[in-house]
C-alpha cells in the first residue's frame, strides 16, 4: 500500500473516530468546518485526497491535529517521528513546501511545521478558531509575515508569535529560500 493510500484511509477512520467522539452529525461537522456534506462522505469512505485546507478545517472543527487526523500509528506517549515519516502536504513546483513534523493533544491539537517558501512564493491561512497560537523560528532568510492585513519582516535567527484566529499569510520577498520551524496550537473543542 502506497503512503498516499495509507493516509487516505487513516484520515477516513479518524475523521469518523472524531466525528463519533464529538457526537457530530455529517452535516453538523460539514457547518462546522465550512466544506460540503459529500466531501465529508467522500472523506470517511476513502474515496478522495482532500486539499490540507480541508484537512486543517475539518481538524479545527473537531478540535484535533492534522497529525491526528493522519495518525496511522497509535503508540506508546514517546513517539519517535523518523524524517522519512514526516507528511509533506503542500508543495510548489519551484521548490516551496512544508512538511508536519510532530503532533500531539495537549490538551488541544499542537503540531510542528518544517516550512520552505522559496523566493517570491507565499501561502495563505484562512483564521483558525479563537485561542490559536502560532510560534514561528525562522532559520535561513527572512519572512514576510502578513496577520490581519499587516506585515511583519522576521529575519534569520529572529521568532514571532501571533495569535491566528485571523487570515494571516507566510511569504518570501527575498531573493534566496525562506526556512522556518512553526508550532501550531489548537485550544480543545468545549
Amino acid at each position: 500500500m502506497s503512503d498516499l493510500e495509507l493516509l487516505t484511509q487513516s484520515l477516513a477512520r479518524n475523521v469518523r473516530h472524531w466525528r463519533s467522539v464529538r457526537g457530530f452529525t455529517l452535516d453538523v461537522l460539514a457547518a462546522r468546518a465550512g466544506v460540503s456534506r459529500g466531501m465529508l462522505i467522500q472523506i470517511e469512505q476513502a474515496r478522495t485526497n482532500p486539499s490540507l485546507g480541508t484537512v486543517v478545517k475539518i481538524g479545527d472543527a473537531l478540535g484535533v491535529s492534522v497529525t491526528t487526523l493522519l495518525d496511522y500509528e497509535q503508540g506508546p506517549r514517546v513517539r519517535v517521528v523518523p524524517a522519512e515519516r514526516a507528511v509533506r502536504l503542500w508543495h510548489t513546483e519551484a521548490g516551496s513546501y512544508n512538511r508536519l513534523l510532530a503532533g500531539t493533544e495537549a490538551p488541544g491539537p499542537l503540531e510542528m511545521w518544517d516550512w520552505r517558501l522559496m523566493p517570491g512564493e507565499s501561502s495563505p491561512s484562512e483564521p483558525h478558531p479563537g485561542g490559536t497560537v502560532e510560534l514561528v523560528h525562522v532559520t535561513a532568510g527572512e519572512l514576510t509575515l502578513t496577520v490581519d492585513g499587516e506585515e511583519y519582516r522576521v529575519p534569520a535567527g529572529a521568532s514571532v508569535s501571533f495569535e491566528a484566529g485571523v487570515p494571516h499569510r507566510y511569504g518570501n520577498r527575498g531573493e534566496e529560500p525562506m526556512e522556518m520551524v512553526m508550532a501550531v496550537s489548537v485550544p480543545p473543542v468545549p
